[in-house]
Formats: structure tokens, C-alpha cells, sequence
């Protein structure tokens, strides 16, 4: 049975055709899991395509697992977060697979300046997954501490992707 399943999975994979990333006007909404220290939630991402290898879009984050410091709650504006967000969609720059989108990236937020990476892989023409870290170059408070800390510091996403 397993190799049955196996030589489907296989099959699906080598008889889908999707291109990932397709320029001007692409559009892609991803959402999953966003895992960090001591934090985990969910994730959304929409990507807008603005030329042939650039897209701007923006990221909303919210934690929902949340570990209590000294006692205390995070408040909602400790949990939630939004970015606006520049990348670069370089895999066919490198002749990658069609299916695949590789795009480091850019982004600004109410916590930090920041810098991401993701890669995308469909399965067809208007599904995948994606797997993405994003981590801060520049925090505006110097120091964090307690509940500051989150989404202000390494974090890794991963979920499904669709074009829209």
C-alpha cells in the first residue's frame, strides 16, 4: 500500500506543470504556522507581482501560544504584527524548476526593518506550499525584553500558498 501511494504522490508530482512565480500581476496569498521562541501562531502573507522578479505585498502575524513572563499575559498588540514587504523572485534567474519560487526579500513593520526568505513549491496551477524565515536587521527598541520580543526576533514559517 505504501508503495502505491508511493508512485501516486510521485506521479502527481512529475504531472504537474505550474509556474510559480509569473511577473506583472501575479498573486499569491499564503497562510500557515509561524514558529519562534517561545511563540507559536499563524501566518499570512498576499504577494502582488510588479515586474517580472519583483513583488510587494504585506505579512500579518498573530501568536497564539504564547508561554506567560512573570506571571503575565501578552497583550494583543504584544501578539500581533504587520509588515509591508519588498522581494526579489529569483528562480528562474538560476533556471530552477518551474514549480519552484525561491525569493529573499525585504520587509517593514511595526516591531522592526527587517529581511526574509521563502521558496514556494506548486503542486498545480493554483496550490503549493512554502517555507519561509524572517528575521530582524534593525529593532526600534534596541533592547527588547518580556513580551517585546515577539515577532521582533528569528521566526519560521511554513504553510500552504495559492494563486489568486
Amino acid at each position: 500500500m505504501k508503495k502505491v501511494l508511493l508512485i501516486l504522490a510521485l506521479g502527481t508530482f512529475a504531472l504537474s506543470n505550474a509556474q510559480v512565480f509569473s511577473g506583472k500581476g501575479d498573486k499569491k496569498f499564503q497562510v500557515g504556522a509561524n514558529f519562534q521562541e517561545k511563540g507559536t501562531g499563524i501566518i499570512a502573507t498576499y504577494d502582488n507581482g510588479l515586474g517580472k522578479n519583483m513583488s510587494f505585498g504585506f505579512t500579518a502575524a498573530y501568536l497564539l501560544g504564547i508561554e506567560e513572563i512573570l506571571g503575565e499575559k501578552p497583550n494583543f498588540d504584544d501578539r500581533f504584527d504587520i509588515r509591508a514587504r519588498f522581494s526579489a523572485n529569483i528562480a528562474d534567474i538560476f533556471n530552477i524548476e518551474e514549480k519552484i519560487d525561491v525569493y529573499p526579500g525585504l520587509n517593514i513593520g511595526v516591531k522592526n526593518f527587517g529581511a526574509h526568505l521563502g521558496a514556494r513549491y506548486f503542486f498545480s496551477e493554483g496550490f503549493g506550499i512554502y517555507s519561509e524565515v524572517q528575521f530582524p536587521i534593525a529593532m526600534y527598541d534596541n533592547d527588547p525584553v518580556g513580551f517585546e520580543k515577539y515577532n521582533n526576533q528569528f521566526n519560521f514559517s511554513i504553510g500552504a500558498s495559492f494563486n489568486l
